[in-house]
């Protein structure tokens, strides 16, 4: 079964009085427990792909559909209620709150969406903060630390409420090696011990070895798929 599922999916953005097409028919299934990868050129179309399975935007034509949810139909409401139960995010621009300490950016999906028990919440974040590398700067704001801290903190919020999908653009940009492989450790943990599906855009190499299917995008289509390991 797919968990989410891709028909003739087009999206077309304007320039004033200049039509855009970002992407052209995209036809693709994603199952469970997946650790996908899109490839491929700067423009070729990942990032807007991405944000369509996020629900942040919906395509001009064609059906989406993530765990049989057909997400072209939920209105924002709905839509925003979705992403909250299902969807992780991990943005290149970390998109940290900067008035909220490193702690308080992981605590507040939990705090929005989930009815997670004070203790259990404490739990979590301290787990995923141990597990990243950032429970010594628990108590700092996103202006006290590096960006590669940050992305960090970005991973961990993401995760902290074990969503279905986690949506990664270019999540190890800002990391040193060794900080990106245990990062990708973590995410490979949750998708053995929890069925958490990740999806990438990246051009990182390490992020590419670690992919089970690799798609490759070329000026908003799909040109290739790649099967590079399986579970």
């Amino acid at each position: 079964m797919s968990l989410i599922k891709l028909e003739k999916v087009t999206k077309v953005y304007r320039t004033g009085e200049v039509p855009v097409t970002a992407l052209k028919e995209i036809n693709l299934e994603i199952g469970t427990r997946a650790f996908v990868s899109f490839i491929g050129p700067s423009g070729s179309g990942k990032t807007t792909l991405l944000n369509l399975m996020g629900v942040l935007d919906k395509p001009t034509d064609g059906k989406l559909l993530i765990n049989d949810v057909n997400i072209v139909l939920l209105d924002r409401a709905e839509a925003a209620e979705f992403r909250a139960n299902t969807l992780g995010f991990v943005f290149q621009n970390f998109n940290l709150i900067p008035v909220l300490t490193v702690y308080e950016n992981v605590e507040y999906p939990l705090l929005l969406v989930k009815r997670v028990p004070a203790r259990e919440r404490r739990e979590r974040i301290f787990t995923l903060l141990e597990k990243v590398g950032m429970i010594d700067q628990k108590d700092k704001y996103p202006n006290q630390i590096s960006g590669g801290q940050k992305q960090r903190v970005a991973v961990a919020r993401a995760l902290v409420t074990n969503p279905q999908v986690v949506l990664a653009d270019e999540p190890t940009a800002n990391l040193d090696h060794a900080t990106a492989f245990k990062v990708i450790a973590i995410m490979h943990e949750m998708q053995r011990d929890l069925g958490t599906t990740f999806i990438f855009s990246t051009h990182d190499p390490k992020i590419v070895g670690e992919a089970e299917i690799l798609y490759t995008l070329e000026d908003g289509a799909l040109v290739n798929q790649e099967i590079t390991k399986r579970n």
